[in-house]
């Protein structure tokens, strides 16, 4: 909607009767796009990210249109569907919503190309209908996951790992430090791809009405034909774009038309070029049934539920965002939680956590400061793709933790160590000498292995920290020690499984966070805005604090800090980085993803 509209009777009178407004309206979603779930945290950001559709934007429009009558249905371009399995789930839930009264019709060119695309699948079984191009193909190949373990290059290198962990399942070291891979990794890596695979074909059995089993044995046949996909029941009809079109302006348009056989064979299902549209096609994300500009300004003096965001590695200090990734400053997201806290126009917080974790105190000052929080106003956990380790400890003081089915979670344990980089300086023929001044002072200094004395030191501080965890998640989730413990041990779960332990307690989306935020508050929750805290986060970055309470700026710096050649660990992080692999930014951190292919 035009902003100016709102300030203009007259051009509301003209959109009013204007006949081309009077068309019925097919909203669209293109994948191929991505989607934002957070709003940009600095202006950078905000302009590379200005065309793409945000996650409320589209969940508000597809809500608002089911109850316009001049919505007649929304169409879905699955395309690559570059989504994390949080937003797939999340958005699923909406079309499924949608769809519950009005027709979602879900298309692609294919289901990957000699690629798993069991994700993008899952996804389209949300939709009423599913279109595939006759030449593509139904890739749901199942889940196939990679340990890749570093320790033989880093031998190569001269570069000895010198790690720690609590317990057998934090396997975060061993990528760095074991030639093998430990029977816990395998356990632990097998019923995490189980789980995903088991919730995808429940998911899509119960979509397309096929029994379980079926579907487990089109997984295994696939990658499927279109034509066998269709004749298995996984797709509904097989046509290009334009036939795609075509017939949603058959089916919806004021002009009675034929339906297109949908065989990808007709060359006259497209509509002339030079004729009237019958219809109105609409970005999703860019509908708007609302006030417009006057109505968003009402909305931040309205009774609201908060959402304070934790993304990326959990660290101390100022959220940042650069070349080594987007970093939660623990000052930065207890700041939010206490201007939530402050401002009785909030209702209610849903704190939004998709973080692999990273340092224990930054974790544990943002866990006490949703504690404070949760004495003033309740507090849901949302937890997205991933919400491990100290994520998950974040998270576990909320009043209520929700979790997508694929979330990964848990991760209760610790991991600690260093890199031993003296052979790495030899072959770089590079000479170093440390000078101490006091019996631990080399430490955590990559130049000398561990002592005896420092490796007790170190081990006597990493069973403090998993006491202090596994004691702090127990009274959060309300268990008995003994029942929590073999839960933790550093094992990572899926929401699925999570739920069935006690570590978390419902399966939904942001929206379903939501509501229970507004339940709790005894606000309507179809009635109450939703908004980021701070509105404008990256007013940080041009307005100065005024004391401790105000909220810090975002640091924007697009370096990883300055690197040496004298400084062997720098460079062996940087080249981490560039690589792909991540680097640890605490010792309660989840250091690898999970990427399903």
């Amino acid at each position: 909607m035009d902003p100016l509209a709102a300030f203009d009777p007259i051009a509301k009178l003209k959109a009013r009767f204007d006949p081309r407004a009077q068309r019925p309206i097919v909203l669209e979603i293109d994948l191929n796009h991505g989607l934002l779930s957070a709003a940009p945290d600095h202006p950078v950001a905000a302009w590379k990210a200005r065309s793409a559709p945000a996650m409320k934007a589209v969940r508000d429009a597809l809500r608002a249109g089911v109850d316009d009558d001049r919505v007649s249905g929304l169409v879905v371009h699955v395309g690559n569907c570059p989504l994390d399995t949080a937003q797939i789930d999340e958005l699923g839930i909406e079309l499924r919503r949608f769809g519950d009264r009005k027709p979602v019709i879900a298309w692609t060119e294919s289901f990957g190309e000699l690629t798993n695309a069991l994700l993008g699948y899952r996804l389209a079984s949300y939709a009423d209908e599913i279109w595939m191009q006759p030449s593509g193909s139904l890739g749901i190949n199942g889940v196939h996951l990679e340990i890749t373990l570093l320790r033989g290059g880093l031998d190569k290198l001269g570069v000895t790992p010198e790690f720690a962990q609590r317990q057998e399942y934090k396997s975060a070291g061993e990528q760095f430090t074991a030639h093998e891979v430990s029977a816990a990794n395998r356990e632990m890596m097998q019923r995490i791809a189980d789980s995903i695979l088991e919730d995808t074909i429940a998911r899509i059995a119960e979509a397309r009405k096929i029994d379980a089993e079926t579907v487990r044995g089109l997984v295994a046949e696939s990658p499927l034909t279109a034509e066998r996909a269709r004749e298995a029941g996984l797709i509904d009809r097989i046509g290009y774009r334009d036939e795609v079109y075509a017939s949603l302006r058959a089916r919806f348009g004021d002009t009675p038309g034929d339906d297109t056989s949908g065989t990808g064979t007709d060359p006259t299902a497209s509509p002339d070029p030079k004729a009237e549209d019958p219809i109105q096609l609409r970005y999703a994300h860019r509908y708007d049934k609302g006030a417009g500009m006057v109505g968003q300004l009402m909305q931040l003096k309205q009774a609201a539920i908060g959402v304070v965001s934790i993304k990326g590695g959990i660290v101390t200090g100022f959220s940042s965002a650069g070349l080594g990734g987007t970093t939660a400053g623990s000052d930065t997201i207890t700041a939010h939680l206490r201007a939530a806290a402050d401002d009785d126009r909030i209702k209610a917080v849903v704190l939004r956590v998709d973080s692999p974790g990273g340092s224990y105190v930054a974790s544990d000052a943002i866990r006490r400061e949703v504690q404070q929080l949760g004495r003033i106003k309740p507090v849901i956990a949302s937890m997205g793709s991933v919400a491990a380790s100290g994520g998950y400890f974040a998270a576990m003081g909320a009043d209520k933790v929700i979790a997508n089915p694929l979330t990964l979670t848990g991760s209760i344990g610790v991991v600690a160590g260093k890199f031993v980089t003296d052979g790495l300086t030899r072959k770089l023929g590079l000479v170093r000498e440390s000078v101490n001044a006091g019996e631990r002072a080399d430490m955590l200094a990559g130049l000398t292995g561990f002592t005896e004395e420092q490796w007790q030191a170190l081990n006597a501080w990493l069973d403090q920290v998993y006491a202090d965890f596994t004691a702090k998640a127990a009274a959060d989730r309300g268990l008995q020690l003994e029942v929590l413990e073999p839960l933790a041990r550093g094992r990572v779960w899926t929401g699925a499984d999570a739920r069935e332990r006690g570590l978390v307690d419902d399966l939904g989306g942001m929206a379903h966070a939501v509501r229970l935020a507004a339940e709790a508050a005894e606000v309507d929750p179809d009635r109450t805005p939703v908004r980021a805290v701070p509105t404008l986060p990256w007013l940080g970055q041009v307005i100065p604090a005024e004391s401790s309470q105000s909220h810090p700026d975002l640091n924007t710096g697009v370096f990883d800090g300055p690197i040496s050649l004298s400084d062997p660990e720098s460079l062996l992080a940087l080249a981490a980085r560039r690589l792909g692999v991540a680097v640890p930014h605490g010792v309660l951190e989840l250091p690898w993803s999970i990427r399903i292919r």
